[in-house]
This record gives C-alpha cells, sequence and structure tokens, in this order.
C-alpha cells in the first residue's frame, strides 16, 4: 500500500465514492464544517505518512467527508447522538456507492469511533487517525505532530470558517436533546473553553 506524502495529504484519492462523498459533503455542510471535514482527512492523512500507518485511503477519506453530516438538519436524529446517526447515512452512502456490506460496515465504524477517547491503530487504522485528526482540528489536541507551515498551509487553503463557535452550538444543542450522548459528555468535559482558545493551537 502506497502512503502518501504531505503534498498528496492536501489531495483526495482519485476514486468516484471520493468524488460522491464531497459532493454530497459540500451540498449539505455549511462552510465551516465542510472545511473542517476535508481538513480533517489532510491531518489524517499527512500524520499517516509521517509515521509510516499503513490504511485505506478511500475509506479514511469518505468517513472524514460524511463524520459530521448527523450534525446537519437533514440528518440530524432525535433517538441517536450524531456520531451514530453519520454512521447509519454513511452505510446508505456506500450502499449507494456499490459497496460490500462488510465495507459500509467498516465506514460506519469509523465515522462512530472518532469519538471515541481513543482508537487502536492495531484494530482499527482508519478510526485511529480520523479520531486523532478531529481532535487536532477541533480543539488543537496534538497539533504539534505537524509543522507551523503545514499548518498554515492547511489553514490558508481550507479557512476554519468559523467552526469554534457553530461546532460548540452544535454540540450544545446536541447535548440538550440528548443528554447520554457522546456530544453531552464532550460539553461536560469543558469542550467550549479547548475550542475557544485564542489563538488556536493550529494557528500559534
Amino acid at each position: 500500500m502506497t502512503l502518501p506524502t504531505r503534498h498528496d495529504a492536501l489531495a483526495a484519492p482519485d476514486s468516484a465514492a471520493c468524488a460522491a462523498a464531497l459532493e454530497v459533503a459540500t451540498a449539505y455542510c455549511t462552510p465551516a464544517l465542510l472545511n473542517h471535514s476535508v481538513r480533517s482527512y489532510a491531518w489524517a492523512s499527512a500524520y499517516a505518512a509521517d509515521r509510516g500507518i499503513e490504511h485505506d485511503a478511500e475509506l479514511l477519506y469518505v468517513a472524514a467527508l460524511l463524520h459530521d453530516i448527523g450534525l446537519v438538519p437533514e440528518f440530524d436524529s432525535h433517538t441517536v447522538a450524531f456520531d451514530e446517526a453519520g454512521g447509519h447515512v454513511a452505510w446508505v452512502f456506500g450502499a449507494g456507492a456499490g459497496w460490500p456490506a462488510e465495507r459500509r460496515k467498516r465506514l460506519s465504524e469509523v465515522i462512530v469511533r472518532h469519538m471515541w477517547d481513543s482508537v487502536d491503530v492495531r484494530e482499527d487504522p482508519e478510526g485511529h487517525l480520523l479520531e486523532r485528526a478531529t481532535g487536532v482540528d477541533i480543539s488543537g489536541r496534538n497539533a504539534d505532530d505537524f509543522t507551523a507551515g503545514f499548518r498554515a498551509e492547511v489553514l490558508a487553503r481550507y479557512p476554519r470558517e468559523g467552526l469554534a463557535e457553530e461546532f460548540l452550538a452544535c454540540f450544545r444543542d446536541q447535548a440538550a436533546r440528548k443528554p447520554e450522548s457522546s456530544p453531552a459528555a464532550a460539553v461536560r468535559g469543558g469542550l467550549a473553553e479547548r475550542i475557544l482558545a485564542t489563538p488556536h493551537p493550529l494557528e500559534r
């Protein structure tokens, strides 16, 4: 399996499923959520390249582009947390893309697991990469994994567009309606203080 270079990390894998995932995310996500999703792939791909983590780039990209789809009004669920809802949407997406059932299941797992505290890279490299990358992008956790130059390059191409305030509002809404959900736990755990830090760790 070929590992991406830092330059490659800013480019989507060349597949019909990846193009369709970008189309779906562009249609339904706000500019801030869309750029967050693309940046999440860039952080994940670059981190994998630096550490030689073999992974399925197509699976990782589609998961990154769809991991927050459960936050948008059209796919918000009143019964399950946004990450679980996103996993269901992704399973349906995979079916439409002609993916076999096991690959659809993996896509759903990666999206659900991005909200875990940690994912074992040996058991689920794509889940590990997405969990780590979304933490980098939202709260700046592990931002030092990347050089200041690379961080600036990614942010210049895909700016944050007021992500912190928008994301926090989404999570507070999820927490109020679904108090046992992963967003509720994140809010109780001090999410606001971490993501509203000025300057954001990615910009330091």
